[in-house]
């Protein structure tokens, strides 16, 4: 008796839903309808854009306060992968594990930098340096670029 009941339930909502479908495509189909009818009645006008001449002012160079530029100063770090390290270092990461550093120093490498780790003992921590300088300035500019795709770089600091 309840499976009667049920089987009655489903078929009087399949019936239910699968009426309205029709009335619904009837009315997209005339609202379409009309609004193509009213495109063709009117005619196209075509909007001629005024473009003004590009004026070019010469670059201004940029000018870095390297005094208010913070720098870490680290000791007893020993480079683990790479040439060596100057002065001042642009550090993109810091890992504790050093297969996490290998892998972002692979993804500098790719993207044509001379990427090189550096290994902290005092911390335990494997430093991914993506530039090294031996002034500071230049170490700020550099800083300031990979900031763009690197937002938590900074600077080292190595006697």
């Amino acid at each position: 008796m309840k499976k009667v009941f049920f089987y009655s339930i489903a078929l009087c909502m399949a019936v239910a839903l699968t009426s309205c479908k029709t009335t619904k495509d009837s009315a997209y189909k005339k609202a379409y309808e009309k609004a193509k009818a009213a495109e063709q009645a009117q005619p196209v006008q075509q909007e001629v854009a005024t473009v003004a001449p590009v004026q070019t002012q010469p670059v201004q160079p940029q000018t870095v306060d390297t005094e208010n530029v913070s720098v870490r100063q680290e000791d007893g770090l020993t480079v683990v992968s790479g040439r060596g390290l100057s002065n001042y270092s642009v550090v993109v990461g810091s890992f504790s594990m050093k297969a996490n550093a290998e892998g972002l120093q692979q993804t500098l490498k790719a993207a044509g930098y001379e990427a090189q780790i550096a290994y902290n003992a005092a911390r335990n921590m494997y430093r991914v340096v993506a530039s090294t300088f031996v002034d500071k300035a230049s170490a700020v500019a550099s800083r300031n670029q990979f900031r763009d795709k690197y937002p938590d770089a900074w600077l080292l600091y190595q006697k």
